[in-house]
This record gives structure tokens, sequence and C-alpha cells, in this order.
């Protein structure tokens, strides 16, 4: 096996292994990476949920309140959790794996009762008051799921509608019934706001940067072994080829050819150097026998 071949090899065996180490360790990273990507962008989506919340409240249901249909007919636009609903399942054209949910433990709307893991959530906000976000994973029936939760307290806007039903607007205990969504306290945390992913979107993100760090190794490894190759050849295998054919000249009697040329001073230099000498010295020998 000639030297270049040589040295590919152990280039190829070093990066094999290096490789290896690299993918299994920069696999989990990247995944890390993908979820906090995910997380940030439902975060995003949680503060506009939020935005939309509150101007419903301070400005929408004021005006709304004021209308002559408000007295007789349930408006859901004037209620902050059905605005935030509404604007996120618009938002979800662009963004459709995400899913968002106000699950509530007592609401007035049954579609917004929490299931079960969903209660969970709430009852780790009410027993952790001070805890302002709740991130994990599940699975379900459609597999691994990442969410995002915060609270919900029960503001002095919502306790016009969950306090008792004798103080609720008739309109919506007409529509609903007295018998959900009622009984709130001030601040108590009565629900979670949820957006939820499959857990596919951050694998899906991991896997394309992996790809991607894969694939930009590669290319880095092969042009670097292009360079050495052609370093290699230049510096080491050329200058010693011309070493070697002068010296299979000069054994089969051709001994009054050039000296070779010397370029720098590195090994490769010492050696030829060192071959003009024993060049030298030996067609002088010969010289003196034939003299």
């Amino acid at each position: 096996m000639k030297l270049l071949a040589k040295l590919n090899l152990l280039l190829f065996i070093v990066f094999g292994l290096g490789l290896v180490l690299i993918a299994v360790n920069a696999r989990n990273f990247l995944l890390e990476g993908a979820k906090k990507t995910v997380v940030n962008q439902a975060e995003l989506m949680a503060a506009g949920a939020l935005a939309t919340r509150d101007y419903t409240d301070e400005e929408i249901s004021p005006i709304l309140e004021k209308t002559p249909e408000y007295q007789n007919t349930f408006l859901p636009q004037t209620i902050p959790f059905y605005a935030a609903t509404v604007t996120f399942n618009r938002l979800r054209k662009a963004f459709p794996e995400y899913a968002y949910k106000e699950a509530t433990l007592n609401p007035t709307n049954l579609a917004d009762r929490a299931d079960d893991w969903q209660a969970d959530i709430i009852e780790y906000f009410r027993n952790h008051p001070g805890a302002k976000e709740y991130t994990g994973e599940r699975s379900g029936a459609t597999g691994q799921t990442l969410y995002l939760a915060h609270p919900i307290a029960a503001a002095p806007g919502c306790l016009t509608c969950h306090s008792l039903p004798s103080v609720a607007p008739a309109a919506l205990v007409k529509r609903y019934g007295n018998q959900n969504g009622f009984g709130w306290q001030p601040n108590e945390i009565v629900a979670a706001q949820i957006i939820s992913v499959p857990m596919s979107v951050p694998i899906a993100l991991a896997n394309q940067g992996f790809r991607d760090l894969l694939i930009s190794l590669s290319v880095i490894f092969f042009a670097a072994i292009a360079v050495i190759d052609v370093g290699m050849y230049l510096i080491v295998i050329r200058p010693l080829r011309a070493v070697s054919a002068s010296a299979d000249r000069i054994s089969t009697g051709d001994i009054d050819q050039a000296a070779l040329p010397v370029r720098g001073k590195d090994e490769i230099a010492e050696v030829t150097t060192s071959f003009n000498r024993m060049h030298t010295s030996l067609r002088k020998a010969m010289e003196m026998l034939n003299g």
C-alpha cells in the first residue's frame, strides 16, 4: 500500500470515529435546541393570545356591553377567552401543528372543560402559586406531544359572569344554564392557557439540523483530505520519488547525472542533501577506481 493510501486510510478511520462521537452528542443537543425553538414560538403565540384577551376585556367588551343586543343576546365577542381562542385558531392557518386551549376546571361552555392531564396542570399552578409557566411532554393517542402552559386567574372582570348565576348576564345564563361556570373566587387559578405541538415538529427540526451538520462535516472532511493529499504529494511524495528515481538510475550505472535540487530546510530537504552527498562520494570513488 502506497504512503498516500495509508495516510488516507488513517484519516478515514479518524474521521469515522470523530463523526460517530459527534453524532451521538449532537443528536441530543440539536433535539433540545429544537424543543427550545418550538417552545419560544409557542411563547410568542401565548403572548399574542394574552394580548388579545386583555384587549377584548379592556376595549371591546365595554363597548359591546352598551349595545341593546347585549341585554337580550349573548355576545361571545365580549368574552376574552373566546377572543383569544378565535384569534389563535386563525393563527393556526400559518402554524397548523400548534393547538390552543384555555382549559378550565369549571367552565360555562363545556367545550372548554379541562381534560385529565390539563386538570393536573391547573392543580400544579394552584399548588405552586409562584409558577408562571410549565412545560412538559405527554403521550397521547396521536403520539408524543410537547406543551407550554400558563396559569389563568379569575380577574375581577371574570366574576361578573362567573361568581353567581343571579348576577351573571341573563343572556349568558339563558344560553349555558346556571349549573356550570359559577362559583369562581377572586384571583383563584381557574384555568390554564395550554399550547401543544406534536413532538414530530421539534424532531423534524432536529433531524434537518443533524443532516445539515453531517453534510457540512463531510464536505469539510473531503476538502481537508484533498488539501492534505495535494500537500503530501508536493511536499513529500514528489521529492521522494525524485530521490528514488535517481537512486534507481545510479544503481544501474548512471552515476554522472546531475545533483537533485534542494528546496527549503525541512526533513525532505535534508534527505535530498544527504543523497546528493552520497551520490557525489560514490562518483568520486568510482572515478578513483577507474583512474
